[in-house]
């Protein structure tokens, strides 16, 4: 999978949380935090899943 689509998927994932969050009657400050975290462990998957294989060395 490309690192491209992680994010698309991370930014419907965050605006779905934003949303709920909101829905729930949360306060800015916590929307906003949940969201940073989220962002923030959705970017260390999607670089650890997407990077590239290191050469075998002869």
């Amino acid at each position: 999978m490309s690192f491209a689509l992680y994010m698309t998927g991370l930014i419907i994932l965050l605006i779905g949380v934003g949303w709920g969050l909101m829905t729930a009657g949360l306060a800015p400050t916590y929307i906003a935090i949940a969201c940073v975290i989220i962002a923030g462990i959705g970017i260390m998957m999607a670089v650890s899943r997407t990077r590239a294989k290191d050469p075998p060395v002869d």
